[in-house]
């Protein structure tokens, strides 16, 4: 984890806020909050790939749930 002073690159934060995006369909989706950050903290290497390939937060969370 980042220390308090140190910043994030911008590519980090865009891959966090995406994430954030994807809680709120998985949790619109049926998920508890506490589910949505539970798969987002275990498939974390998962949604980076997602994210790189270009998958919409919607369409990440229509992945996992449909699992």
């Amino acid at each position: 984890m980042a220390k308090k002073n140190e910043e994030l690159d911008e590519e980090t934060l865009a891959v966090i806020n995406w994430c954030i995006e994807v809680e709120g369909f998985l949790i619109k989706g049926g998920a508890t909050q506490a589910q949505a950050q539970e798969f987002i903290e275990e498939e974390i290497e998962f949604l980076t790939d997602q994210f790189y390939d270009g998958l919409t937060p919607e369409e990440a969370a229509k992945v996992a749930l449909s699992d």
